[in-house]
């Protein structure tokens, strides 16, 4: 598989607290990559350098072969690198169709109209109406988001993400807080979704990320310690010291 992005020598400090630390890895096209790691590790730290939303202190990043590392998150968007977060941001008021189609509009560039409703942009309802359906709230599309379920609420978030239509989707911790029942669904949904876009998972549902993953990369102290397939993570001894009693690695 060709690599979709490459990362190189990634570092990021804050005073004396180094959150990344000549981090090198590749995504590759096709693939679910998945980064794991303890709180602190420097996960969402990486990412964020990886959305545009902070900027590195050294290294470069590339995507598709160009160098975005001092892109906005906006350009990056557009190049095709979108992000979802650890906490649900949605817009809580607006229906489910309405927040897809603010975000189709986003990637097209379409002008919304102030005098008339979302509705009436029948190329964004369209396109937000099939992006509905690829998360499965397409019976939901006319519920204010604010009344979703937790699950739904982050299947949502997803969708507003894939609504740019990314090569390459980055997902933090997409099941934090749920039960059993919605985590599922999340992985159904990523299962669904990773034929036409490569992911980038911070996950700690351990379960979740072997059933997923094509590579798994392990952080810890802010350093990559190991990348590999999930049965070569799972025999690594330095992933399972700097995991000691996580018993998600040794089952």
């Amino acid at each position: 598989m060709a690599e979709l992005l490459e990362i190189h020598s990634l570092a990021k400090r804050f005073g004396g607290v180094v959150a990344t630390d000549d981090v090198s890895l590749e995504v590759r096209a096709g693939e679910v990559h998945a980064l794991i790691g303890p709180n602190g590790a420097g996960k969402t730290t990486l990412v964020a350098q990886l959305s545009g939303s902070l900027a590195p202190d050294a290294g470069t990043i590339a995507f598709e072969g160009r160098d975005i590392t001092r892109l906005a998150q906006h350009e990056r968007v557009k190049a095709g690198l979108a992000r979802s977060f650890q906490l649900t941001s949605i817009f809580g008021r607006l229906s489910v169709l309405e927040n897809l189609a603010l975000a189709v509009q986003a990637r097209s560039g379409s002008s919304l109209s102030f005098w008339r409703p979302v509705a009436a942009e029948h190329a964004l309802t369209d396109a937000a109406t099939d992006v509905a359906g690829e998360i499965g709230l397409a019976e939901r599309a006319q519920v204010p988001a604010g009344e979703l379920a937790h699950g739904e609420q982050r299947a949502l978030e997803m969708g507003l993400a894939l609504a740019t239509r990314p090569r390459l989707l980055l997902l933090d911790e997409p099941m934090a807080g749920m039960g059993p029942e919605e985590s599922q669904r999340i992985v159904a949904l990523i299962e669904r979704v990773r034929t036409g876009v490569a992911v980038l998972l911070i996950e700690h549902d351990m379960d979740a990320v072997f059933r997923l993953a094509d590579r798994i990369s392990v952080l810890v102290n802010g350093r990559v310690i190991a990348t590999g397939a999930p049965g070569e993570i799972r025999a690594n001894e330095e992933v399972r010291k700097a995991y000691l009693g996580d018993e998600a690695l040794s089952t």
